[in-house]
């Protein structure tokens, strides 16, 4: 396992398996970033350095540039069991997932999420094709981490949003108009 990307076990193990399979090749939409990168944050968001410090971007969402970071809720040491909270590229910050390992459950179903000012959510139609690596992804997910594909991702994301939801938007609401 590489070390070098990140101070996360769990996305070290991915950022391998990205590197063997192509980057976005094994979830629609999904691509490990540069670690910590808060450039997009920046952007589209707030320069405040207090917001800033409270989010670690580390992936991409889609296609069209939202992206995936960690909100430290708090001060615990292990990064992945942080929440995770999706920003879109057109608007919107949503908690989507209680810690990494569910985002692993959401991208695993294999449909870019979509995000806007009132929801985020994975759709996939009925033509869906599946990623060209999604099923290395499948099998890479259950052998490390014992875990399947969400097979209904909004009661995913509605449990993060139960969990995190409120506290996320009034945390965020001090910095963003």
């Amino acid at each position: 396992m590489s070390t070098d990307y990140s101070p996360v076990p769990e996305l070290n193990l991915l950022k391998d398996l990205q590197d063997e399979v192509g980057y976005g090749e094994y979830a629609d939409g999904f691509g490990l970033d540069e670690f910590g990168d808060t450039s997009g944050l920046v952007a589209g968001w707030s320069k405040d350095p207090a917001f800033l410090a409270r989010l670690i971007p580390f992936a991409r969402a889609t296609g069209g540039g939202s992206f995936y970071a960690f909100w430290r809720v708090d001060d615990r040491d292990d990064l992945a069991r942080l929440p995770v909270v999706v920003f879109g590229d057109e608007g919107g910050q949503h908690v989507v997932a209680r810690d990494l390992r569910e985002l692993f459950q959401l991208i695993a179903y294999d449909a870019e999420i979509s995000v806007d000012w009132d929801e985020a959510y994975y759709y996939r139609g009925d033509g869906h094709e599946p990623s060209d690596a999604h099923a290395d992804f499948v099998t890479w997910l259950g052998e490390r981490f014992g875990r399947a594909p969400a097979e209904d991702p909004d009661a995913v994301v509605a449990a993060a949003q139960a969990a995190y939801g409120r506290s996320f938007g009034a945390w965020a609401s001090a910095y963003l108009d």
